[in-house]
């Protein structure tokens, strides 16, 4: 299972969805969605841009946990 931490890294650096979403230049559906860890597919450029607009790492915003646990 893929975990998507990014309500994590909202808290961390005190940001709003929304406020993610216009710097990111998507809708706030979008990273609703991915908050509420509700999306399927994640765009590699989004995940770029996310990672740039943290200043984070790929590995802050998504965990791979095993199904085993």
């Amino acid at each position: 299972m893929i975990r998507i931490k990014i309500s994590e890294l909202l808290g961390i650096h005190k940001m709003t969805r929304k406020k993610l979403a216009d710097l990111v230049g998507v809708r706030p559906n979008t990273i609703g969605d991915m908050y509420n860890e509700n999306t399927k597919k994640i765009d590699i450029e989004l995940l770029n841009k996310i990672c740039k607009t943290l200043d984070c790492k790929v590995e802050d915003v998504l965990e791979y946990i095993s199904d085993e646990d």
